[in-house]
C-alpha cells in the first residue's frame, strides 16, 4: 500500500510559480483560491539577506487536526496516506480550516470565475466549481488513479518538486526525506507533515517557519 509524500528542494526552486499555475488549471480553481502557492522569504540584514521561494500547499499530515475536528467525517486519511474530503459529507462549518495551522485549505461561498461564466479559459472540458464546502491539494488524486505525476511535480522546470511513496523502500524519496538538509515546516505544531523540504539553509527557514 502506499503512503505517499512530497520533497520540495528550495536550494532548486527559482519561484516561477509554474506549479501554482499547473495547479490551477488541473483543478479549474477560481481567483483567489490557490491550492498551490509560492511564498517569498527574505530573512537577514545586508549585506548577509538571504532570499528563499517557499511553495506550500497542503501537507496531509499524519496527524491531521483537520480530520480531528471535523464533526461530519468529511475530512479523512485515505488508505493511500493522504486527508481528503468527501464533498458530499462537508456542510461548510469550515472548522478544519481553523484547525489547519498551514493555512491550506479554502471556501468558496459562490461560483466565481476569471472570464466571465467559463470556469477555465482553456480548450478542456471546464470542472465544476465547488461552492459551499472546503476544498484543497489531494495530491492530484485523479491524475495518480492514471499513473501520473502530480500536476505541480510535472510542471516544474527545475524538478524541485520529488513524488513518491514512504512505504517503497527503494523510492528515492526516502533517502531525501533521510538527509541532512531535510526538514518540516511548523514541527512545534506535532501534525508531522508529509510534505518535507531540502535546503542547505534549513535552520534559518525552520526557525521562521
Amino acid at each position: 500500500m502506499a503512503d505517499y509524500a512530497m520533497v520540495i528542494d528550495l536550494d532548486l526552486c527559482i519561484g516561477c510559480n509554474a506549479c501554482t499555475v499547473a495547479c490551477k488549471v488541473e483543478n479549474g480553481t477560481p481567483p483567489k483560491i490557490f491550492y498551490s502557492r509560492v511564498l517569498e522569504l527574505e530573512m537577514g540584514e545586508q549585506p548577509g539577506v538571504l532570499r528563499l521561494f517557499l511553495p506550500v500547499l497542503c501537507n496531509h499530515c499524519e496527524d491531521a487536526p483537520c480530520v480531528t475536528v471535523c464533526p461530519t467525517k468529511a475530512s479523512y486519511m485515505a488508505v493511500d496516506g493522504t486527508v481528503q474530503i468527501d464533498d458530499d459529507k462537508c456542510i461548510g462549518c469550515r472548522s478544519c480550516m481553523v484547525a489547519c495551522p498551514y493555512h491550506a485549505r479554502s471556501y468558496a461561498v459562490k461560483n466565481n470565475y476569471y472570464f466571465g461564466e467559463t470556469p477555465i479559459p482553456f480548450t478542456v472540458e471546464p470542472k465544476s466549481g465547488k461552492v459551499g464546502v472546503v476544498q484543497k491539494c489531494d495530491f492530484c488524486t485523479s491524475r495518480r488513479r492514471n499513473g501520473k505525476e502530480p500536476a505541480c511535480v510535472e510542471a516544474c522546470p527545475t524538478r524541485c518538486r520529488i513524488f513518491g511513496s514512504m512505504d517503497n523502500p527503494d523510492d528515492r524519496i526516502n533517502e531525501l526525506i533521510a538527509s541532512e538538509k531535510s526538514f518540516r515546516l511548523l514541527p512545534s505544531a506535532g501534525t508531522r507533515p508529509k510534505v518535507h523540504y531540502l535546503s542547505k539553509h534549513k535552520g534559518k527557514i525552520a526557525a521562521s517557519h
